[in-house]
């Protein structure tokens, strides 16, 4: 068993195991919400989100922290969000252009990742921008799907759905250009003697990603 603090590279974990789950109903999920079942969508959402928390507790409780499972929980969160808005614009709920923008976000952090990669670096460290944003999208889409499956509901979580949606967007991309400033600051750091950098940069404090 891992030590407290520990990260592991162990695949096979109870918390690793809730996280596979936890993807494992993305399509239904998304198969939910594209055919208009969004009181059962939100029941799987709801699930979802016991078992995220439940991986995360458990992980910590039976030291079973491990690089998969940091990897498959950020991964999940984006898959219910890229669900959840492709589900709602296929039925013209949202619009395809509110898709592109928070996907296209993605992709460029995807562009960056491989720029950071190439010149040695690993991933920057998650800014408190990225993780409001997602927050916002999280109660966003939830709430316009609760308007959708409940009429009397409506009138108060569309509009408070469609608040957090385009805050959401908006703090999506600040932090994606924040992103892409330190992405330029990092890769002019020098290289140490061995012409490496991914191991300072874990160590390098930075202020904007």
């Amino acid at each position: 068993m891992d030590g407290v603090g520990t990260v592991s590279s162990r695949v096979w974990t109870v918390p690793n195991a809730l996280s596979f789950f936890r993807l494992a109903l993305v399509p239904v999920f998304l198969w939910l919400v594209i055919v208009g079942e969004d009181a059962l969508a939100l029941g799987v959402l709801i699930v979802s989100s016991i078992t995220d928390f439940l991986d995360g507790w458990l992980a910590r409780k039976l030291h079973q922290v491990s690089r998969l499972g940091q990897l498959l929980d950020p991964a999940a969160d984006r898959l219910y969000i890229f669900a959840a808005l492709v589900g709602l614009a296929w039925r013209e709920v949202i619009p395809w252009w509110l898709v592109a923008v928070i996907v296209a976000r993605d992709v460029m952090l995807a562009v960056l990742g491989v720029i950071l990669a190439n010149h040695g670096f690993g991933p920057l460290p998650v800014h408190h921008l990225g993780k409001v944003a997602t927050f916002c999208l999280f109660w966003a889409l939830p709430l316009l799907m609760l308007g959708e499956a409940f009429d009397p509901l409506a009138p108060y979580s569309l509009p408070l759905g469609w608040a957090f949606a385009l805050w959401g967007a908006f703090l999506y991309w600040w932090a994606g250009i924040v992103y892409i400033r330190e992405t330029a600051r990092v890769i002019r750091l020098p290289a140490d003697d061995s012409g490496q950098h991914s191991d300072r940069l874990d160590h390098e404090e930075v202020d904007g990603a």
